[in-house]
């Protein structure tokens, strides 16, 4: 984590209530990254937001309830990203593409907001547990139905696929962000892809449509 102070930003003028909040998220977002939970201060969040003290609290009871806020719109993000990737094709190698892509562009998004999702300093405390253990089941249970409907395997079958696929995903998209310039983004995901691919790909289809024969 940084030591340095978030600058402190000149006071807002009055915004409509959905839109002040999201701009103190936002500025809740940048502290949180830089210090974690356990350093920031919401004097500091108030400033760097723009806004007096009271001004935060009137939306935010406590740092805690903050901090959650933001979490349960990062997990919805990743989430979101993950049932994108299901949902816009037809041909399963592109929907592994796209979820490997959806973790990839989830940790790669500007601000570093994943580290709120995967190295949250506040993991012990069981609200956050919960919504992390949420959303990674919600991406996992995404997947898992595709796995399930297209190969006929049970539900606990898919859902170990669908695990190993997101836990995949995660992982190397991790390693590929501290080694970025290595390795481009195109070409990180088509490898991992393609990885994840010849595994899944050997399970045949419900139909008896043979697994991908460019694989063997």
């Amino acid at each position: 984590m940084q030591s340095s102070r978030p600058v402190p930003v000149r006071r807002t003028s009055r915004l409509p209530r959905g839109a002040r909040r999201l701009q103190l998220l936002q500025a809740a977002q940048e502290v949180f990254v830089a210090h974690g939970f356990h350093a920031a201060a919401m004097d500091d969040i108030a400033d760097r937001a723009g806004v007096s003290k009271p001004v935060l609290y009137q939306h935010f009871p406590g740092k805690r309830e903050l901090y959650l806020a933001l979490l349960e719109q990062q997990v919805t993000e990743l989430t979101d990203r993950v049932r994108e990737a299901m949902a816009g094709t037809e041909d399963n190698r592109q929907r592994v593409h796209g979820a490997v892509g959806a973790y990839f562009d989830f940790v790669d998004a500007d601000g570093g907001a994943f580290r709120l999702v995967f190295e949250s300093d506040l993991r012990n405390d069981d609200d956050v547990r919960t919504l992390v253990d949420r959303g990674n089941r919600a991406c996992v249970e995404a997947i898992a139905e595709v796995i399930a409907g297209d190969t006929g395997s049970s539900p606990e079958q898919a859902h170990l696929l669908a695990s190993g696929l997101t836990g995949l995903a995660e992982t190397s998209a991790r390693w590929w962000l501290a080694q970025k310039g290595t390795v481009s983004r195109d070409e990180a995901v088509s490898l991992m892809s393609a990885l994840a691919w010849r595994g899944i790909s050997r399970f045949p289809r419900v139909e008896g449509e043979p697994a991908d024969p460019s694989v063997r």
